[in-house]
């Protein structure tokens, strides 16, 4: 089950605000999959509090904390931000959320990442939502979006391809050896790619409201 007892500082507190019990899905797919908007669809339909990797890490760059640069350099490069501090950002933002169901979104982006975050946090994924979308889908996708965001460039992108399908297919691997990985095909209308995503979460949805 990928539900389990787990806080940032259960080790040291006992109490039982520290025992709660969060449900965790990964959502994993290339830039451009549109992973965002089935999340933002996900969170209305099913109760999930969304948490972007990628944004939480936009906002510790706009904070102007020491990591902040670090991170904001590695991004350009179309490097993976360290592990430690992705996982951190990931738990405060669960810990303060008030929920105990989280969509997290663009994590793990490496196998490092995954052993990383199971071994911190003590939480395995109740299945892993896998976007799949052709790379020359995603790419017109994210040359067309024009949102203002500097890594949104023909280069960049390219580099962020190139970076995703070394580093994460390998913990889609992984998952999918275990039976929990939820493939959609993102292809398709954001219509119908939701209405699959509904399949996939109204079991989990009708069991737990039973």
């Amino acid at each position: 089950m990928g539900t389990v007892v787990t806080t940032a500082n259960k080790e040291a507190n006992g109490s039982a605000e520290t025992n709660k019990k969060f449900t965790v899905v990964f959502v994993l797919g290339g830039p451009g999959s549109g992973k965002g908007t089935q999340c933002s669809n996900i969170v209305k339909h099913f109760g999930y509090t969304h948490l972007s990797a990628g944004d939480l890490l936009r906002a510790e760059i706009k904070s102007g904390s020491e990591n902040g640069t670090m991170i904001q350099n590695m991004i350009k490069e179309g490097k993976i931000v360290p592990s430690e501090v992705t996982i951190k950002l990931l738990q405060r933002a669960m810990n303060e959320s008030g929920n105990d169901k989280f969509l997290i979104d663009g994590f793990p982006r490496n196998e490092e990442n995954r052993a990383n975050f199971e071994s911190v946090t003590g939480i395995v994924p109740e299945f892993v939502l896998f976007f799949d979308c052709p790379e020359e889908e995603m790419e017109k996708r994210l040359l067309s979006r024009n949102q203002g965001r500097e890594d949104d460039n023909i280069e960049t992108i390219r580099k962020r391809f190139k970076v995703y399908m070394e580093s994460s297919l390998p913990v889609i691997e992984y998952y999918n050896a275990k039976g929990k990985v939820r493939k959609i095909d993102a292809a398709k209308p954001v219509d119908e790619v939701f209405e699959t995503v509904k399949g996939v979460f109204a079991p989990a949805s009708n069991k737990v409201a039973a």
